[in-house]
C-alpha cells in the first residue's frame, strides 16, 4: 500500500471522566474497524493502561511501552505489539504517569506524539485508523493526543451528572485549535452506557447535543454486563460476544466513523 496516497485517520478518544467506558469503546471500535479490513493502531495513553491489560497484555510484563516512544525517543515500531483482536497496540505502563512530568519542562511537548506519528508514517508503516485513548484527565497526554489527533470522540455516560465535564474538555479543544493544532474536529458524543428502558437516558442525550452543539455518534452503547467480561478475557466484546447488543453497536458506529472519514 502506498503510504503517500493511502489516508489517515487519527482520533483522540477522550473524555477527563472516568467510568464513560472510553477504553472500552477504543477496544471495541478499533476491532470492528479490523473486522471490515481496516488496519489499526491503537495507542494506549492512560498510565493504569487498561487498554493494554483489556488487549490480554499484562502491562507488568513489558520491558518498552508509549513512555519509551514519548521521553526516550524509542523508535515507535520497536514498540508496537500485534493483538488477538486483529489490532495493533502502543502499550502503556505504569511508568506513564513520569511521562506527565517529565513532558512538562520540554519545549514542544504537545507536538510530541504527532512527531511519532510522522515518524511512523514516514517509516513506511502506514494504518488506515489510529485511535489514542486519552487518559482521564486534560494534562499533557491529552493535550498531545488532540494537538496529534484529526478528531476528538467524547464517549459520555447517558447519566445527568455526566456531561459536566465536556465543557471544559470542548474548552481544551478551543485552545487547542488556536495554539497548537488548526485542523482538529469535534466527531461528536458517542452515547455509553446506555439504558434504552428509561426515558431519563434518552432525555440526556438530547440535552447534550442541544447544550453542545454536537453531533450524536449513532447507535448508542447498550449497558450490558458482557463488557465487563470482555478485558478479563484479554479480547474486546467482538470476540467474547459476537453477537451481542454491544458488540453489534459498535460494528455500527465503526461502520457510521467510516462514513464519515470519508466527508
Amino acid at each position: 500500500m502506498n503510504s503517500e496516497k493511502a489516508s489517515q485517520t487519527i482520533l483522540a478518544v477522550a473524555n477527563q471522566k472516568g467510568g464513560v467506558a472510553k477504553t472500552t469503546s477504543v477496544a471495541s471500535v478499533g476491532a470492528a474497524l479490523a473486522e471490515r479490513g481496516q488496519s489499526v493502531l491503537l495507542v494506549d495513553l492512560d498510565p493504569q493502561a487498561c487498554l493494554t491489560f483489556s488487549l490480554g497484555i499484562d502491562p507488568e510484563d513489558l520491558e518498552l511501552s508509549v513512555h519509551h516512544v514519548l521521553t526516550k525517543g524509542t523508535d515507535v515500531s520497536e514498540v508496537i505489539i500485534q493483538t488477538d483482536d486483529g489490532v495493533d497496540l502502543l502499550p502503556a505502563t505504569i511508568e506513564l504517569a513520569r511521562a506527565e512530568a517529565d513532558l512538562l519542562t520540554r519545549t514542544g511537548r504537545e507536538h510530541v506524539l504527532r512527531g511519532v506519528m510522522e515518524d511512523l508514517k514516514e517509516s513506511g508503516t502506514h494504518y488506515d485508523w489510529v485511535l489514542l485513548d486519552c487518559p482521564p484527565s486534560l494534562g499533557v497526554l491529552t493535550v498531545a493526543a488532540l494537538t496529534a489527533a484529526g478528531g476528538v470522540l467524547i464517549p459520555l455516560q447517558c447519566e445527568t451528572l455526566s456531561h459536566r465535564g465536556v465543557g471544559q474538555l470542548l474548552d481544551t479543544v478551543h485552545d487547542v485549535r488556536r495554539f497548537t493544532n488548526r485542523d482538529l474536529e469535534v466527531w461528536g458524543v458517542l452515547p455509553t452506557l446506555y439504558d434504552g428502558r428509561t426515558n431519563h437516558a434518552r432525555a440526556v442525550l438530547d440535552t447534550i447535543s442541544e447544550t453542545y452543539d454536537l453531533e450524536v455518534v449513532e447507535p448508542p452503547i447498550p449497558k450490558t454486563i458482557k463488557f465487563a467480561e470482555a478485558p478479563a478475557a484479554g479480547r474486546s466484546i467482538l470476540a467474547t460476544s459476537k453477537s451481542s447488543k454491544g458488540a453489534q453497536a459498535y460494528r455500527e458506529v465503526a461502520g457510521n466513523l467510516i462514513a464519515r472519514a470519508a466527508r
